[in-house]
């Protein structure tokens, strides 16, 4: 996730109504150590952009057509993802149960009171601190005990790639970045981009040069060659735009920004 360590809250705003979005938008400009990072009109919109953005917070209506917000908590904790803290917005207390019971953060009835989300931001605050110090430290834990890789692990310079029906040939250095969306994961090179028969991005991973491809997202495998640019997102972190036809810009994930400073000596 994405707070940075001046202490900025990164924050999705999720309503169907704008005007409702409009309000909590403009209450939040008074909490500074809150950004909000995007908003999102409906639950489909919100779940992709969790996935993407990796927020911090997620202020979450309930009542939305098609996926309602209880939806969202469901489908982004059955992803297997690392779920943002959800607080949820609504105009009927009647959700209260089950939204504990879903242990969102917290419970915030319309229309919003200033003092009552002044509440919520200093407890989110508060569990997010405490969360991002025990991630640092169990991250810096992992590292100290990684196993050193076997020299017997075979590291594909070959990849088939299948695009436009056919079976293509690349080679592992002329791949770009690799992503997953659904299950599918898209391989992009310079020339054209295509699915590979890998099943998850881990599996792609482990099958190519550790020196030369870097996880920078849960989402992303990087060719750290093909880094065109690094831009600087909100205060301590940082996007990767890809030397690719549509110069992707790929997000680094907070545990990986660390790493992003190592590897450029940032």
């Amino acid at each position: 996730m994405s707070q940075s360590v001046t202490g900025t809250i990164s924050a999705l705003v999720v309503d169907d109504e704008q005007l409702a979005r409009e309000e909590l938008s403009f209450l939040l400009r008074d909490f500074p150590e809150v950004e909000i990072v995007q908003t999102a009109t409906n639950g489909l919109e919100a779940v992709k952009l969790i996935e993407r953005l990796e927020p911090d917070l997620v202020f979450l209506d309930v009542q939305m057509p098609g996926l309602d917000g209880l939806g969202v908590i469901a489908r982004v904790r059955a992803s297997g993802a690392i779920p943002p803290h959800f607080i949820l917005t609504t105009a009927f207390d009647q959700y209260a149960v089950e939204a504990f019971r879903l242990e969102a953060l917290d419970y915030l009835l319309k229309p919003i009171e200033k003092e009552r989300l002044a509440e919520t931001v200093a407890r989110a605050r508060r569990i997010i601190e405490d969360k991002q110090q025990a991630q640092e430290k169990a991250a810096e834990a992992a590292e100290s005990a990684a196993p050193v890789p076997s020299k017997f692990i075979v590291q594909r310079s070959k990849l088939l790639v299948r695009s436009n029906n056919k079976n293509l040939i690349v080679d592992a250095h002329d791949l770009i970045y690799a992503t997953i969306d659904d299950g599918m994961i898209t391989v992009v090179t310079a020339h054209f981009e295509g699915q590979s028969n890998y099943r998850t991005i881990e599996e792609l991973q482990s099958n190519l040069d550790p020196n030369l491809f870097w996880r920078a997202h849960r989402s992303f495998l990087v060719n750290i060659n093909k880094i065109k640019e690094v831009i600087p997102w909100f205060k301590s972190s940082f996007q990767l735009k890809m030397d690719d036809k549509k110069q992707t810009e790929i997000p680094v994930s907070r545990i990986q920004t660390r790493r992003l400073r190592e590897l450029l000596k940032i």
